[in-house]
């Protein structure tokens, strides 16, 4: 059945031949030929005559790349109407015509003058005609060929990259695909072998492989041999060969760089078994006390680890955090730590990885790995330690200065066992309310407390050893002050209301109601009363709600404007705590005229003007009122100013006594520029009745009445300074015996010495007593003289 198939396929093959050869080789063409005779015979009514003619010539293939030095022959064009006498001429045109073809014009052959490459151009497209030579005309109409070039073997394969990047995860099976290399050939893949490629590896074995087809690397080793941790980095070198690998052809390469990317194939380890750390056991909470390092083999998240303290009489004391960054372990301090208790710890401290393991790879390794962390602790010379971290402690507000409101305790933590001194930092207690015993830590009062001021205080107490001064340690205090019912319960407000002048008994006009500045535990009991005295009681009364407010009510049914406008209702308030406390609170009533509804319309002016305010005509009324005043005030003064005052002297010859005469009136002794006489001023020693002392009195004059002036404390430095003055003119045997007296229309008020004149003194003829002037010291002792004297000697 072979044979026969094979035969059948050669007979059509030779029939198909056949048939393209009778086609291209002597292929004929038929056109219609003629000329003016022809068309003119035809308008004639001659019949045409037709001329068969056509080209024969080979299929035209043309050898790329031709080495040789002539021009490379390439075929004959030959035309039916050639009978070999030179009249013919044959013309080329089309793609290269006469650059890179020519073709014999007189016997058709056809030649290719240059090196041709397939790869840049793969056929040629020409048209041939012929024409007579002698009259140029074109014996046959253009005819389109091509040429073709046959394709050699010129060009290796080439690749897409000159260099691939490729990665495949370590541990991988064999056969695992890497990448894939991809190599083009320019030949013609149509023709021959020139362009079937076949791919090799020339570099890289044993670990990868290729598909010599499709360029598909793949591993070539299992996973014990693919170990990243062994070999991360490959260079690969593969081979692409034309001519399906035979030999001759033409090779082209390429780089593969392949990099094993990573597992969690390994657990981390302790680079040592035993760490060995020593802290000072002054150290705070927090602070890194070591650090301690495991390695991993992996990279990135498969080598990230946490450390956890699994064991050991240190477990409570101390922790183990992870550096982020370096992937270690660093200790660290959870309480303090005491020398004197403890001086050493030790700690089992485990490391594990953070991503899950791949444990296939493991066998019996273990997954974890742990290590022994042993710490001393260093002695220090530490402060005093409290026994507690802070204090609180309680107080009642009405304590008696010197109570004893706690006490706090601190010891030397070291073996020393120094004393222990203690002091308040004032800084925490300005105001100086409490103090503390320096030997036993007692605290206690020094000042009256008060919780409404201050419910809370909080004070810091030192503690200082006796040998060493700058060790001290501080601990809070906070003193809550207790409450006690010590103040009085009071109206929560003002309260002001009105009750009109026509109502009902037991009427409530106002609800109140009482704040206390006290916190009782059980909270505020107010009662409410109404003062058991006045004769408020048979107007009003108090009702007591029983939810700490209470209701004013009347007790009659009219009242009147005209006979009371006000009343004022004082109200008992108590408190329920112990001791009861109570104050009194007025209530203001007014009287006023109401509405049918009970709608204050008026009340007295008070109220009016309280609550209303004054009209705008009522303003301008009083305005009015004053502007006039202050007019006959101006006017007043103005005459007065005009009115000539009398002499006080007619007569120049009363010589009585020195008199100086002013326009203006004087103001006494307060005329004085020496210093402020006003301070001198005694209330007792003005006199009820003033007489004018410008004129002789009349009637019965009665000598002035000695009054004993009593010094005032508040002008102390006063009095001092003028007995100093006196005592020294008293002692100064050059003092003259007499004054200089000046008279004014009016004396002042503050002298206590009184006035001297004799405008005012009494009659020769009356009978005065003048000793009380040698009370006055030696500068009054003349007067005293000469006055007593005419007194004894009319009494004699």
């Amino acid at each position: 059945s072979k044979i026969k198939q094979t035969c059948l396929l050669t007979m059509i093959w030779a029939c198909l031949s056949l048939y393209v050869n009778s086609t291209s080789i002597s292929r004929k063409t038929v056109l219609e030929m003629g000329g003016e005779e022809d068309r003119d015979g035809a308008k004639g009514g001659k019949i045409l005559k037709r001329f068969k003619r056509g080209w024969m010539w080979n299929q035209f293939f043309l050898q790329e790349e031709y080495t040789g030095s002539d021009k490379q022959y390439i075929g004959k064009l030959q035309s039916d109407m050639d009978k070999g006498d030179g009249t013919l001429k044959y013309i080329l045109t089309g793609d290269g015509a006469g650059d890179i073809f020519t073709i014999d014009e007189n016997n058709g052959d056809l030649h290719a003058n240059k090196r041709l490459d397939r790869e840049e151009k793969a056929f040629y497209t020409l048209r041939a005609t012929v024409v007579n030579k002698n009259t140029g005309l074109k014996l046959e109409p253009e005819t389109e060929f091509i040429v073709k070039l046959h394709d050699i073997n010129d060009n290796e394969p080439k690749f897409a990259k000159e260099l691939y990047i490729a990665s495949a995860p370590e541990r991988s099976n064999i056969g695992t695909s890497v990448t894939q290399v991809t190599a083009t050939d320019a030949d013609d893949s149509m023709y021959g072998n020139s362009a079937k490629l076949r791919y090799s590896i020339s570099q890289g074995h044993p670990y990868f492989s290729v598909d010599p087809n499709t360029g598909i690397i793949r591993t070539a080793l299992g996973p014990g041999e693919m170990d990243r941790e062994k070999r991360e980095h490959y260079q690969v070198v593969i081979e692409a060969k034309d001519m399906a690998g035979q030999r001759g052809g033409l090779t082209g390469t390429t780089t593969v760089n392949i990099t094993l990317t990573d597992v969690n194939d390994n657990p981390p380890r302790f680079s040592q078994s035993i760490y060995q750390f020593s802290v000072p056991e002054s150290i705070k909470t927090g602070i890194p006390v070591g650090r301690i390092n495991a390695v991993d083999k992996d990279l990135g998240k498969n080598a990230e680890m946490y450390y956890s303290v699994v064991s050991g009489d240190g477990l409570d004391m101390f922790d183990v955090i992870t550096d982020k960054d370096s992937q270690e372990g660093i200790i660290t301090v959870l309480k303090p730590l005491d020398y004197e208790k403890t001086r050493s710890y030790t700690l089992e401290i485990q490391v594990q990885n953070t991503q899950t393991l791949d444990t296939r790879f493991l066998g019996y390794l273990p997954t974890k790995d742990m290590a022994t962390v042993r710490i001393g602790i260093e002695d220090v010379d530490e402060p005093p330690l409290f026994e507690k971290a802070s204090y609180m402690m309680e107080v009642k507000e009405d304590a008696a200065v010197g109570t004893a409101v706690g006490s706090v305790r601190a010891m030397d933590p070291d073996g020393y066992n120094s004393p222990v001194r203690y002091s308040i930092d004032r800084r925490t207690d300005l105001d100086r309310l409490f103090n503390v015993h320096s030997g036993n830590g007692s605290i206690f009062t020094i000042r009256p407390l008060d919780r409404e001021e201050a419910a809370w205080h909080n004070i810091s107490v030192i503690a200082t050893e006796f040998n060493k001064p700058l060790q001290t340690s501080w601990v809070p205090v906070y003193v809550r002050l207790l409450d006690v019912n010590d103040n009085a319960p009071k109206f929560a407000s003002f309260y002001e209301t009105f009750v009109c002048e026509k109502t009902k008994a037991g009427q409530k006009i106002q609800t109140v109601s009482a704040v206390d500045a006290d916190d009782p535990v059980g909270g505020h009991k107010f009662f409410f009363s109404l003062a058991m005295e006045g004769a408020y009681r048979g107007n009003f009364t108090v009702k007591d709600n029983g939810d700490n407010t209470a209701g004013v009510l009347t007790r009659r049914s009219s009242y009147s404007q005209l006979h009371k406008s006000i009343y004022l209702v004082p109200v008992v308030i108590t408190d329920g705590d112990f001791p009861m406390q109570s104050s009194t609170g007025t209530l203001t009533v007014r009287v006023c005229t109401c509405d049918r509804e009970g709608n204050m319309e008026l009340c007295n002016a008070e109220a009016q003007t309280s609550s209303a305010g004054l009209s705008t005509g009522a303003l301008v009324a009083i305005l009015l009122c004053v502007i006039i005043l202050l007019m006959i005030i101006v006017l007043f003064a103005a005459l007065k100013r005009q009115k000539k005052k009398e002499p006080l002297i007619i007569s120049k010859e009363d010589v009585r006594d020195n008199v100086v005469s002013y326009n203006d009136e004087g103001g006494g002794e307060e005329d004085t520029q020496a210093f402020d006489i006003g301070a001198l001023r005694n209330p007792e020693a003005i006199e009820e009745s003033k007489q004018r002392r410008d004129i002789i009195p009349s009637g019965t004059l009665y000598p002035p009445i000695r009054r004993t002036a009593i010094p005032s404390r508040d002008n102390a430095d006063v009095r001092d300074f003028i007995n100093q003055r006196v005592q020294d003119n008293d002692s100064n045997p050059t003092a003259p015996p007499y004054d200089s007296l000046a008279t004014y229309a009016y004396e002042g008020t503050s002298s206590v010495a009184e006035s001297l004149s004799s405008l005012e003194s009494a009659s020769s003829e009356g009978d005065q007593d003048y000793n009380y002037l040698s009370d006055w010291g030696p500068r009054f002792r003349k007067l005293a003289d000469m006055y007593g004297a005419e007194d004894s000697d009319r009494e004699s």
